[in-house]
């Protein structure tokens, strides 16, 4: 599905310097081998030479350079403005259905929504203000709240629908619930592109590109071993996970400290654990890995596992290259692999085109 917008609209926008398309697309100026932000304030160039891209990859891909002038790989850690007014009304709104005529009336395009969250959360925003919803509710539930509270207090006008609506979602009555929790999703933006990072009570279970082809398998099979349903939130991990990814970026934090959820097979958890103990800044080639778990020779099956691997970064899969030195595989893409590898070698580069 093409979720860029249109030409004609990302041309206004580049031009008039618009922050709400910021991560949308980017533009590739020609003349310079540079690529901007929507909002970059440089002098903006003549419309035939420029050319769009959904996403760094692709512009990187296509041979140019990030701006220095307004950082497209820069990590903020926030949505644009436009999305944190939006969620903010979603919030208050005590659940009813948003229409696009009030969308509109915010100033916000409804399309550019529907694009943005598909692309970022990889659910529609009927979805995510649902979802959001019952969690919200759901910790209404867990903090010592009636039912009464739990559902009239969050947009539902009747127990019979909140009760459908909530085992639908979570898989049990809202009287069961007390005692269980969700697995709380977020958005972060970073250096290698947003990320989409999960939590539960125990630590941080989920932290994937947004734009990988297997997105919908992980989150699914991150729901089904933990046995929890995906809810948009806030979570009290999130904090320290930006700032120990921002130190991470910067250069400055060799270990990450956050307990991790990585529950899988007694293989892959047996991968996942000796990926954690290779050092920063070194890499190891599969077949040692696979003389580490003890099956020596299964280098194709410890591949595989580095490949299921939901924690990106924090479990560090992108540290394993082919024996020859080559890079591999790499589910975020060869050029994060790059990247990250350069980033932890002191060695800084844009992927090659090809990879």
């Amino acid at each position: 599905m093409n979720l860029m917008p249109s030409r004609d609209a990302m041309e206004r926008a580049f031009h008039d310097r618009d922050a709400s398309f910021d991560g949308l697309f980017f533009t590739g100026v020609k003349t310079t081998g540079i690529f901007c932000r929507p909002s970059c304030p440089a002098r903006k160039p003549l419309p035939e030479n420029c050319e769009y891209f959904a996403t760094v990859k692709d512009a990187m891909f296509a041979g140019y350079r990030a701006c220095k002038r307004c950082d497209p790989l820069a990590a903020n850690g926030r949505p644009p403005e436009w999305i944190e007014r939006l969620i903010a009304r979603v919030d208050a709104s005590g659940g009813e259905r948003i229409k696009a005529a009030e969308l509109s009336s915010m100033g916000i395009e409804p399309a550019r929504v529907r694009r943005w969250f598909q692309r970022h959360h990889g659910m529609t925003f009927a979805a995510f203000c649902r979802a959001r919803r019952l969690g919200k509710a759901l910790g209404t539930l867990r903090s010592g709240g009636s039912l009464d509270d739990a559902a009239l207090g969050h947009g539902y006008d009747s127990h019979s629908g909140f009760r459908e609506a909530f085992s639908r979602h979570f898989g049990s009555a809202p009287g069961a619930a007390r005692s269980s929790e969700c697995i709380t999703t977020t958005l972060v933006e970073s250096p290698v592109g947003p990320l989409l990072v999960g939590a539960v009570d125990a630590g941080i279970c989920l932290l994937e590109f947004t734009d990988r082809r297997m997105i919908e398998a992980q989150l699914e099979t991150v729901r089904r071993r933990l046995n929890c349903a995906l809810v948009p939130g806030d979570h009290s991990w999130f904090t320290p996970l930006r700032a120990e990814l921002s130190e991470y970026f910067a250069g400055t934090r060799r270990e990450f400290t956050l307990p991790l959820v990585a529950p899988g097979t007694e293989f892959q958890e047996s991968v996942w654990a000796q990926l954690r103990l290779i050092p920063y800044g070194v890499t190891i080639s599969y077949e040692e890995l696979a003389q580490r778990v003890g099956r020596p020779g299964a280098q194709r099956a410890v591949g595989t596992a580095n490949g299921m691997n939901r924690i990106s970064i924090l479990i560090p899969c992108h540290r394993v290259v082919n024996k020859g030195g080559a890079l591999g595989g790499y589910g975020g893409g060869l050029w994060r692999k790059k990247l990250l590898l350069g980033l932890e070698q002191g060695k800084p580069s844009e992927p090659e085109l090809g990879l």
